[in-house]
C-alpha cells in the first residue's frame, strides 16, 4: 500500500518557503485524519494506533509502557517488534512526528492535535466559575467541536479516553450555559444548554440548566416543555422520576408563570 501525501501541483516559493506553512494536524474527533500542511497524509492502521495514543499525552511515555497498552495480549519481545515497526511506518508516513529519544516516546511540539484543543478549552471553563469576555468565543467553539472520539475504535484505552472526553465537555457545557445566563446572554446560553442535552439526553442537570436558561430569558412555557418532555424520556428509557432538584425548579418556574 503506497505511503504518503496526495501530490498537488507545487507553487511554492524557489527557496521552499509558501508563505503559509500549516503544522502537522492531527484530527481524532470524528474519525482518524492526518494532513501536513494541509494536505491528507495515508498512514497504516498500526502507526495512526502509535500516533492516537501518544496524543493523548503531552509528556514522555516510556517504550515499553507504549507496546505493552497497544499490544497488551502480545508477549513483550513481539509487543516491542510491533511499536519498531509501528514507528518505522510513521516516520516514512511524515517524518519528524515522533520524538523517539532513548527509552521514551512523545508527539513531536510540531503536531496540532483536536482533542488536546478541546480538552484545554473545556477545563478552562470548567475551573474558571467566574463570567469572562471570552465565554461567548468559548461556547461557540465547544459547540462547533466534532463528535465522539475516534467512533470506530474500540481498544480499551480509547473507550477510557472518549468517556472522559464527553463528561469533561458535558460539564463544560453546563457551566457556559449557567455562566452565560447569569450574563443575560441568553441566546448562546440556549445554545449551550441544548448542545449538552443533546450529547446526553438522560442527563438531567443539563437539562436543568437548560430549564433555568429559558426561564431567565422569560420562556416559561419552554422550561416546562423541556420539563416535561425530560420526565417523559426519563420514565420511558429508565422507568424513573426526576431528582428533588428537579421538582424544586419546575415549581418555582411554575409559580413565576
Amino acid at each position: 500500500m503506497a505511503i504518503g501525501l496526495q501530490h498537488h501541483p507545487d507553487h511554492r516559493k524557489p527557496n521552499g518557503d509558501d508563505g503559509d506553512a500549516r503544522p502537522i494536524r492531527l484530527a481524532l474527533l470524528n474519525g482518524f485524519e492526518l494532513t501536513n500542511r494541509g494536505l491528507h497524509v495515508d498512514i497504516p492502521l498500526s502507526a495512526q494506533r502509535l500516533l492516537a495514543f501518544l496524543a493523548f499525552q503531552e509528556r514522555p511515555l516510556l517504550r515499553l509502557h507504549v507496546a505493552g497498552n497497544l499490544w497488551p495480549d502480545s508477549p513483550e519481545a513481539r509487543a516491542t517488534a510491533n511499536l519498531r515497526s509501528s514507528l518505522w511506518r510513521a516516520h516514512q508516513s511524515t517524518p519528524k512526528m515522533i520524538d523517539a529519544a532513548g527509552q521514551h516516546l512523545r508527539l513531536a511540539e510540531l503536531v496540532e492535535v483536536d482533542v488536546r484543543e478541546v480538552i484545554s478549552l473545556a477545563t478552562r471553563i470548567v475551573d474558571d466559575r467566574s463570567v469572562g469576555p471570552n465565554d461567548f468565543e468559548s461556547a461557540q467553539q465547544l459547540i462547533a467541536s466534532p463528535g465522539d472520539l475516534l467512533p470506530d475504535w474500540y481498544e480499551d484505552w480509547v473507550q477510557f479516553k472518549r468517556e472522559h472526553l464527553r463528561q469533561l465537555r458535558l460539564h463544560a457545557l453546563e457551566a457556559l450555559c449557567e455562566r452565560l445566563t447569569r450574563a443575560g446572554r441568553y441566546g448562546m446560553a440556549v445554545q449551550s444548554g441544548l448542545a449538552a442535552v443533546a450529547c446526553e439526553p438522560l442527563r438531567e442537570s443539563s437539562h436543568r440548566a437548560l430549564m433555568r436558561a429559558y426561564a431567565a430569558e422569560g420562556n416559561n412555557g419552554e422550561a416546562l416543555r423541556q420539563y416535561h418532555a425530560y420526565r417523559k424520556l426519563l420514565h420511558q428509557e429508565l422507568h424513573l422520576r426526576p431528582s428533588n432538584q428537579m421538582e424544586a425548579l419546575i415549581q418555582q418556574i411554575r409559580t413565576a408563570t
